[in-house]
């Protein structure tokens, strides 16, 4: 079998509902790498909380974070990392108009840097359960553009939320939505997406597109599925996404949908 790209979406994909990887997951994804192929994180979320998987699953290669604004080997210097950001005036434009839209939280980030303009402790580390003054998001401290803007909103505004956005900042954000239980939006720098992100790790190992396998389950995941060679989208993933799939889990994320599909897929088991 011709060597395979393999691009993990995390929440809602790799992860349970409690947000961890099964140890069959791991197992299986590790049986993947000794096999030749490449694992390769590609999620939405901040480094910050998304290194932890990366170390569990003992992986060397890059990991895409925001959404494909930011590709990096963690622990590694790397010729080819790189980050895109947006103007932080969004942000602040966000801030003076929170209570207007219905956002409960917002942070602005990149590689190392959080900023947000107040704590919540119960978003999965997505948002900061403290903040010292230089950490809170307001005009002072956010000296650079950010890489990425998350807003925590209310479950019934969200799609009021995302028009507002597109028709207020469309021509300079894209606008993902997160697959995990909370209702959180993920805003990157125009034209970014995962796809970005894939292409560079294929483009690094020279995979050909055909042989780039791509798992994910709700619409930030969207390019990434449809530029694949094969675009598998969980059991639990959107009707929109599943249309643009060459394939669906059997099983979905709580029942080790990825683990028993790519274990069939590439024979891992034999």
């Amino acid at each position: 079998m011709e060597k395979k790209l393999i691009a993990l979406d995390l929440d809602g994909t790799t992860l349970n509902a409690d947000s961890l990887i099964s140890s069959r997951t791991i197992s299986v994804l590790q049986k993947a790498s000794k096999a030749g192929h490449i694992v390769s994180i590609v999620t939405g979320r901040p480094y910050r909380i998304s290194k932890n998987y990366y170390d569990e699953l003992k992986i060397k290669t890059p990991m895409i974070n925001f959404n494909g604004a930011l590709g990096h080997i963690p622990y590694r210097t790397w010729g080819k990392e790189y980050q895109d950001t947006f103007s932080r005036e969004i942000a602040f434009d966000l801030l003076k108009n929170k209570e207007n839209l219905g956002i409960k939280l917002i942070a602005a980030e990149a590689k190392t840097m959080l900023l947000a303009d107040s704590v919540n402790p119960v978003t999965d580390g997505f948002f900061p359960t403290s903040l010292s003054t230089q950490q809170l998001l307001n005009e002072d401290n956010l000296a650079t553009d950010p890489a990425s803007v998350t807003l925590l909103v209310d479950d019934d505004a969200k799609e009021k939320i995302i028009s507002e956005l597109r028709n207020n900042y469309g021509d300079y954000i894209e606008i993902g939505v997160w697959g995990g239980k909370n209702p959180i939006l993920e805003l990157a720098p125009k034209g970014i997406t995962k796809e970005k992100g894939v292409r560079l790790l294929a483009n690094n190992y020279n995979i050909d597109r055909k042989n780039i396998i791509a798992f994910g389950d709700e619409h930030n995941d969207y390019e990434m599925i449809d530029y694949a060679g094969w675009g598998v989208v969980m059991k639990n993933g959107t009707d929109a996404l599943k249309k643009i799939s060459n394939d669906i889990t059997e099983l979905d994320n709580t029942q080790d949908g990825l683990a028993n599909y790519l274990e069939n897929y590439l024979k891992l088991a034999e």
